[in-house]
């Protein structure tokens, strides 16, 4: 009888082993937290005095991200986030979109959460937009996600949620509030503090969420971009920094991670946290002249030096094969769409061809990174209106009078680099393995060391910049010690893949704006207006 009763049970014991083994593991969920203007030097696991103990825990616990590389502005590295390509590949390699600017990314580029919801993803957005809403079918609601909470411009009051802006063709300003629930107008949230204000409404989808379907979250927070606003007990801690803007930047930094922890302990509290993967991530280097800093990199947001195209960067979460490990991989913004998709159990056959790569197995399990190469721009419009190294005074008054000038670069422009050989004058940098190649003006070119504390930012005055610079990065990631001169062939091959690219590049999209977009004649808040 005892024999029989062995062998039952191992037969229903084999039977178990075969129907789990049988069945598919779950797709993930995801989640994608990016910060706004977040600088290297800007956490506690860089060495920051700002102390983000929620950001160091994940980043220990998960795969941090040393070698990963965004764009040096908010809509560029959103972009190619969304869509997995280079700006050049999509007509928009110069700046930003502005609010009155007619143009959104292309219409016909399938964008990541379609392709997320194509392979039965839940997809939620909350946060900040930046990719063009003159047209309805611009929004984020028209382009994958089935709900959207957040703001559709490029910055605007963390309080009141209006957006001040200049409207050249009316020779006039206007104040307006920028906030959308779905596709209506939000007006119940002034006072709100946006940093709070999106994590509450991100924790309610993550509360609400039927775990039957996998999740697709995507959290584009306000913080930490200007204007420099956070409410005064989070400031208080860093009363040791003594410049002002320093200080309130931390404040706001520490909100922003405590925002995390929130989001995070939500997603524990619902179960969901052990089968999801979430991503941190910032949208460029930060802006010293907002209190941000990048030290010891070169550079800032706004320019092709590391310091505004090296990002702050780690994965977290159960289903990593080899947490609590440092990864010096090269991956770029644009490999999320392809990672994602892959883990998701997706396509990305709708997709124009991609920039990206799967860089799951690098992230995942240590291996080597499928990218040997990355473009970081080509921008034959590019004109470095930042004063530098600049001061601090009124940065959003500054960030118009720039969005003015670059209005009035000629068109005539466009034809620069359309030659057979490519234009050094040009901005534009490559990275090739180790090498990185920068040519024309990459942008303001100094160091600039953590300002406040107990000193003044001072930045040491570089050797004159040539049209042609190179730079070992896995020796000299602060970009101190030019190397043209003496690797001329790596400099020609760097020049030929330049030039591979610009033929390739689509002619730039910045048109000029329409005064169609003035708030008070489409309802009082900023929004499609075509």
């Amino acid at each position: 009888m005892a024999q029989i009763c062995v062998k039952v049970l191992r037969a229903l014991a084999l039977t178990v082993c075969l129907t789990v083994s049988g069945n598919a593991a779950p797709p993930p969920n995801v989640v994608f937290i990016l910060a706004d203007d977040l600088g290297w030097n800007d956490v506690g696991f860089h060495g920051s005095e700002i102390r983000t103990p929620v950001l160091n825990r994940l980043a220990k616990a998960g795969v941090q991200l040393e070698g990963y590389y965004v764009q040096p502005l908010c809509t560029p590295s959103r972009n190619q986030l969304m869509t997995g390509r280079y700006q050049i590949h999509t007509g928009m390699q110069h700046q930003i979109i502005w609010p009155c600017q007619p143009y959104c990314v292309p219409l016909e580029e399938k964008l990541l959460p379609q392709l997320m919801k194509e392979a039965g993803y839940s997809t939620h957005m909350v946060g900040k937009w930046h990719l063009g809403m003159y047209r309805k079918e611009c929004l984020p609601t028209r382009r994958g996600f089935d709900s959207y909470f957040g703001y559709l411009t490029g910055s605007e009051d963390y309080f009141s949620h209006q957006r001040c802006c200049f409207i050249t063709p009316l020779n006039v300003t206007r104040c307006a509030l920028d906030l959308r629930d779905g596709e209506d107008v939000a007006t119940s949230y002034t006072g709100a503090f946006s940093t709070k204000l999106f994590t509450q409404r991100a924790t309610d989808i993550i509360h609400q969420h039927k775990a039957d379907q996998p999740l697709f979250l995507y959290v584009a927070l306000q913080a930490v971009h200007a204007p420099l606003e956070v409410p005064e007990h989070y400031v208080i801690p860093y009363a040791f920094i003594k410049n002002k803007n320093r200080r309130v930047y931390a404040g706001m930094v520490s909100a922003m991670d405590e925002a995390v922890g929130n989001i995070t302990r939500a997603l524990q509290d619902t179960g969901l946290w052990n089968n999801t993967v979430l991503i941190f991530s910032t949208d460029n280097g930060g802006q010293t002249l907002a209190g941000g800093n990048n030290w010891p990199l070169r550079g800032r947001k706004w320019s092709l030096w590391e310091g505004g195209v090296r990002g702050v960067g780690f994965v977290t979460g159960p289903l990593l094969e080899r947490p609590g490990t440092v990864n010096r991989e090269l991956i770029h913004i644009s490999d999320w769409l392809p990672t994602l998709v892959a883990l998701a159990g997706g396509s990305t056959n709708g997709t124009k061809p991609l920039d990206g790569f799967n860089v799951w197995e690098t992230i995942s399990k240590g291996k080597v990174s499928p990218r040997l190469e990355l473009l970081h721009n080509i921008d034959p419009l590019y004109d470095d209106v930042a004063p530098c190294p600049g001061k601090d005074a009124d940065f959003e008054l500054q960030q118009e009078s720039w969005r003015l000038k670059s209005f009035r670069r000629s068109l005539s422009e466009l034809h620069l680099g359309l030659h057979t050989q490519f234009n050094v004058s040009m901005h534009a940098a490559i990275r090739h393995g180790k090498w990185k190649l920068l040519t024309g003006y990459p942008g303001c070119p100094l160091w600039f060391p953590p300002p406040g504390v107990g000193q003044e930012g001072i930045s040491p005055s570089p050797e004159p910049l040539k049209k042609v610079m190179l730079f070992n990065i896995e020796q000299d990631p602060e970009e101190r010690n030019e190397v043209s001169g003496e690797h001329p062939e790596v400099v020609n091959f760097l020049l030929r893949r330049l030039d591979h690219y610009q033929q390739e590049a689509l002619p730039v999209t910045f048109p000029p704006e329409d005064p169609g977009c003035d708030p008070e004649s489409v309802g009082g808040a900023w929004g499609p207006w075509a």
